[in-house]
């Protein structure tokens, strides 16, 4: 049984999909707009300064500021499932802390968009370095959904892959 704060996450990520691709497709018609590198989208909007936030609070291992950026209610998919910040500051941050303190990652695509009180980031990164004994080199993908708290952006989803 789905809770409901999944269930809100899950259908927010579907609006979110499907609107981008019609944003794209018909908002534009054929209007061309010039971007500098369409690769990197959003990079100055506040959500993407966020994500931005988490991602160097990880590398630095500070736990409080990564912590201080999701939503009590977040929920991240990363070969398991954690539930909520508490859950996974209490348990998988400390171990993605410790690998990304080893790695050097490369930012190849990161677009951010903005959908009134929900966001949205997508990206992929190369992820390079030594881990365990393990020379590691592959490309990762992301994807974190945000919304606004208390007129703040904080995370309410993240999905990783590689």
């Amino acid at each position: 049984m789905l809770t409901n704060t999944v269930r809100n996450t899950l259908k927010a990520s579907a609006v979110i999909f499907c609107a981008s691709f019609s944003l794209n497709i018909y908002a534009h018609g054929n209007e061309v707009h010039e971007t500098k590198d369409p690769m990197f989208v959003g990079l100055a909007l506040a959500p993407a300064k966020t994500v931005t936030a988490f991602h160097q609070a990880l590398k630095q291992g500070d736990q409080a500021a990564a912590r201080a950026t999701l939503a009590d209610d977040v929920l991240i998919f990363e070969g398991g499932v954690e539930r909520s910040a508490d859950e996974y500051a209490n348990h998988h941050m400390l171990a993605d802390m410790k690998f990304l303190a080893q790695m050097n990652s490369t930012p190849l695509e990161q677009q951010v968009y903005v959908l009134g009180d929900l966001a949205y980031s997508i990206a992929r990164k190369r992820t390079q370095g030594e881990y365990k004994d393990n020379t590691l080199d592959y490309i990762g993908f992301e994807t974190i959904v945000l919304k606004k708290v208390d007129a703040l952006w904080k995370i309410a989803h993240i999905h990783w892959s590689k």
